[in-house]
């Protein structure tokens, strides 16, 4: 497709030390186009269009794990709207004022840089501690909803700045979320008929979605070492990721090769990639896909995945259309907030701070190791 040089302008960094190797980010220059899935023929209700969009859908899913969707429904000032709160919250308040809003034991609010390191990812060397700093906003639940009176973890709500320090902060945040949930829900009919399920199928599972949008800035990096990341490899936990492309290059796919790119998205594009939950789902049928950011070298980079999942109560037993017809599933039916729970306890280093849980039901996933 390309080389990423000619897209960033990435040269090595003058006076470079040779001992040093190579700028982490000119080390690999593989830019490839992923695919792309119109939804134009969703949004306007054309007849048939549910299954001519799973075909390219399913194959995006069992191959590469990422595609793009294009004519999305999503409002360009929505996301204009949503980079702008993104700045406004990690560049106009103070250290002080971030970390009044701290991550909480729900997983919610914010987590300063050097936070997190996947000590539990074979995808790389993971050495360093990444340098991303985030903001989680996820959904909230009734005050008298059992969970929440029994203070469930996740059930808690997100600790939100105070409205005369971000004028307007919550409301725009809000909206993009919904949106974005809106979108995923809709999509339910398109990854029912990807997979060979009866029409429905997914929806009592989506009764109650458990939704979070992380709000993150990766500061930029003169020079990026060996094993250095804004994140380090993962793949996501949950059912599907939807997340407009940065202003800044930084993010990196890895194939069913092992090969690190860098993707090229279409100007107006989401990118959606499927979670490890999704991948259990299915048997590995599909792919949740290793990514991971690169720091950035121009400007600080900042970007809004927004992650649409079924309801935290909600069990995963294989699908019927996955089984294996001579041999049992690879796993053994768990709910999302086992799922998400397990996955939580292994990234963030402040975990153990806040979580008093002694589950042992989630152990080390296949897809996730």
């Amino acid at each position: 497709m390309g080389d990423i040089r000619e897209i960033t302008g990435l040269k090595e960094v003058e006076g470079m030390d040779a001992s040093e190797g190579p700028d982490a980010r000119t080390a690999n220059t593989d830019c490839r186009a992923i695919p792309v899935v119109d939804l134009g023929p969703l949004i306007r209700g054309e007849k048939d269009a549910i299954a001519k969009i799973a075909v390219p859908w399913r194959d995006a899913c069992e191959n590469l794990g990422f595609l793009c969707i294009i004519n999305h429904g999503i409002d360009t000032r929505l996301i204009e709207d949503m980079e702008t709160q993104s700045r406004r919250f990690h560049d106009d308040l103070s250290a002080d004022q971030k970390m009044q809003v701290r991550v909480t034991k729900d997983q919610k609010g914010f987590i300063p840089s050097k936070a997190t390191i996947l000590t539990h990812s074979s995808y790389h060397s993971h050495t360093k501690l990444d340098s991303v700093e985030c903001y989680v906003v996820a959904t909230d639940f009734p005050d008298d909803q059992k969970e929440v009176v029994k203070g469930t973890q996740f059930y808690g709500p997100t600790p939100w700045p105070p409205e005369k320090e971000l004028p307007g902060f919550k409301d725009s945040v809000t909206r993009y979320m919904r949106a974005i949930e809106s979108l995923g829900l809709s999509l339910l009919p398109v990854w029912e008929a990807a997979l060979d399920l009866s029409p429905g199928y997914f929806k009592t599972y989506f009764e109650k979605p458990y939704c979070y949008l992380r709000i993150a800035k990766y500061p930029k990096v003169d020079f990026v070492q060996e094993n250095e990341f804004g994140l380090g490899a993962h793949a996501d936990t949950g059912f599907m990721t939807f997340l407009p492309p940065a202003l800044e290059p930084g993010l990196q796919i890895l194939d069913k090769e092992k090969n690190w790119f860098w993707p090229s998205v279409p100007k107006g594009a989401i990118l959606v990639n499927i979670g490890q939950f999704l991948a259990r789902w299915t048997n590995d049928r599909f792919r949740a896909t290793p990514h991971r950011v690169l720091p950035p070298k121009n400007n600080d980079r900042y970007s809004f995945a927004c992650f649409v999942n079924t309801s935290l109560d909600a069990v995963a037993e294989c699908l019927p259309s996955c089984k294996p017809p001579d041999s049992p599933p690879k796993y053994e039916a768990q709910s999302y907030w086992s799922f998400f729970e397990w996955y939580m306890k292994r990234t963030y280093v402040h975990y153990d701070d806040f979580t008093d849980s002694d589950s042992k039901a989630a152990e080390t996933p296949k897809s996730a190791s």
